[in-house]
């Protein structure tokens, strides 16, 4: 008897099943590099696109104007974030996770191959052959990648991370333990992939695009050999009843008519039988989204047979998801405006050497591994001595931080504007400050979230606060078609522009800072 207390004990202080290692179960392992892998993809091919497609078609880009290329931009990071909400449903009701995981790498990696296709085929082929196929073919690969990518991104992202929560038992101390590690694999693959995927890219665009797809590759590799480790973890649950399995061989049937309906409509597309305009489809994408998450809010409040308390919660989330979307729209400028203006006013020597444009893009990556135990053991230290703030002023620390960066673009601009190159600190000291806006608010607004969603309407609300990252993605990349200085009309208002993102984004976390009273009030129990 004693023994049995003493084994139950031991289980319950180790949080977890199966074997393990350095304190964690091994299977985290298994998804941390397999997360490491599929961000390397991600941020090494996000540390290219707009500068690809900026780039003239005579030195190998695609020659678009800037504000197709931010429009093209926001509408592939949108769908990166907007697809993981039926990836997860998928998951939950057809595939299961961990084949979602895999089903997901594969097609990213399919996805980069593409985009590198016409630097494979000019391999067998040193004349490039015929100039206009060649361009035809770059653009219908270039386009068919994005999408592949942002479907393999919606089933993996989710998922994992869903996973990596089954790993440990209900109410275990070291889960959020587990998550740190496995989100220092996020920021690893994110530090290391614009410094390699660049390094190929000055060789040719398309290398820069495969070695992303390459490193994908490897953590499929890993993924499926240490497989073992995630045993009776993240599998569907066999179909018992008649009616399940008639379900499941329904939800098959539509989603394959679904792909087939879309395989249509992209060949109708690129045989010019349905014209595109990319900057009028993004600007129309960010009002329907701001509409659907109106109605989600006016429906979850009118008819979700929610308590007055829990109403209150859910207009906190509201509230807070209005900011959230700000903040990402001026965050995730990172890849199209401030990449746009490292290419073009930066002065990127150094000892006879010109920096890749896309080294920049790994400042945020390194900055979070440099500072993230620094504010998580800051928060603790304050709140030992009941002096940390409240989440909503954590919100509003991220939008005046946020503010900050751009303000520090602003002199950079005026650099630029009157002729000269701007130094490299001005780009990497915004980063800096932007990484402390992200580590003020990301966190806190992922937790909050959590903490206020009534419980059957959970899943959802984390839907929504994709659905903010994802207009904030969005918002990005159209204005980043009108502030990266493309002409000289361009760039004599570009320090304007940036001072107007810094106004509003300074003055919506001031805003916020002094409606927090009445926001705590709303909020109940929760802190």
């Amino acid at each position: 008897m004693v023994q049995k207390e003493h084994n139950a004990s031991h289980k319950l202080e180790r949080g977890f099943d199966g074997p393990s290692m350095f304190g964690h179960p091994k299977g985290l392992m298994t998804l941390f590099f397999t997360e490491m892998w599929e961000r390397f993809s991600y941020y090494g091919m996000r540390a290219l696109l707009i500068l690809f497609m900026t780039t003239a078609v005579i030195d190998g880009g695609l020659g678009f104007d800037d504000k197709t290329s931010g429009a093209i931009y926001g509408l592939y990071t949108m769908g990166v974030y907007l697809l993981a909400l039926p990836g997860g449903w998928l998951a939950d009701r057809l595939f299961g996770l961990k084949r979602s995981v895999w089903y997901g790498g594969i097609i990213i990696a399919l996805g980069h191959f593409t985009m590198g296709m016409p630097g494979i085929l000019s391999l067998f082929d040193p004349t490039h052959g015929d100039s206009n196929a060649l361009s035809t073919l770059d653009t219908v690969s270039f386009f068919m990648g994005l999408i592949l990518i942002v479907v393999g991104t919606g089933l993996l992202k989710p998922n994992i991370s869903s996973i990596v929560g089954q790993l440990y038992h209900d109410g275990s101390s070291k889960r959020d333990a587990g998550f740190s590690i496995f989100y220092m694999g996020i920021n690893i693959g994110g530090f290391i992939a614009p410094i390699i995927c660049s390094s190929f890219a000055k060789i040719d665009w398309h290398l820069g695009f495969g070695v992303a797809g390459f490193g994908m590759v490897l953590g499929l590799i890993q993924y499926k050999l240490t497989a073992g480790n995630l045993e009776g973890k993240g599998d569907l649950s066999p179909a018992v009843t008649e009616e399940e399995k008639t379900s499941r061989s329904k939800m098959k049937k539509i989603l394959f008519g679904i792909v087939v309906l879309i395989v249509i409509l992209l060949a109708m597309m690129f045989q010019g039988v349905i014209s595109i305009n990319a900057a009028s489809i993004a600007e129309a994408s960010y009002k329907v989204i701001a509409v659907i998450a109106v109605l989600f809010f006016v429906y979850i409040l009118a008819f979700g047979g929610l308590t007055s308390d829990e109403k209150k919660k859910v207009g906190v989330i509201a509230i807070l998801l209005i900011f959230s979307a700000l903040f990402w729209s001026g965050f995730e400028q990172a890849g199209s405006t401030l990449n746009l203006f490292a290419e073009r006013f930066t002065d990127r020597s150094f000892m006879g050497w010109e920096i890749p444009t896309g080294y920049f893009q790994s400042a945020n990556s390194l900055f979070i591994i440099i500072f993230a135990p620094i504010f998580a053991a800051l928060w603790v230290w304050l709140a030992q001595r009941n002096l940390e703030p409240s989440s909503p002023i954590k919100f509003s620390f991220g939008l005046v931080l946020l503010g900050v960066g751009f303000m520090v673009m602003y002199f950079a601009a005026k650099i630029a504007a009157s002729g000269d190159l701007a130094a490299p600190t001005w780009l990497l000291l915004t980063y800096l400050f932007h990484t402390f806006g992200e580590l003020s608010l990301s966190p806190v607004g992922l937790s909050l979230t959590t903490k206020l969603a009534p419980k059957k309407f959970q899943g959802q609300m984390m839907g929504m606060w994709f659905m903010s990252v994802a207009l904030g993605n969005l918002i990005a990349g159209l204005i980043a078609g009108e502030a990266s200085g493309g002409t000289d009309e361009a760039l004599a208002q570009m320090p304007g522009q940036y001072m107007q993102i810094v106004l509003i984004t300074v003055g919506a976390g001031i805003f916020l800072a002094l409606i927090t009273k009445p926001i705590r009030k709303l909020m109940g129990n929760v802190r």
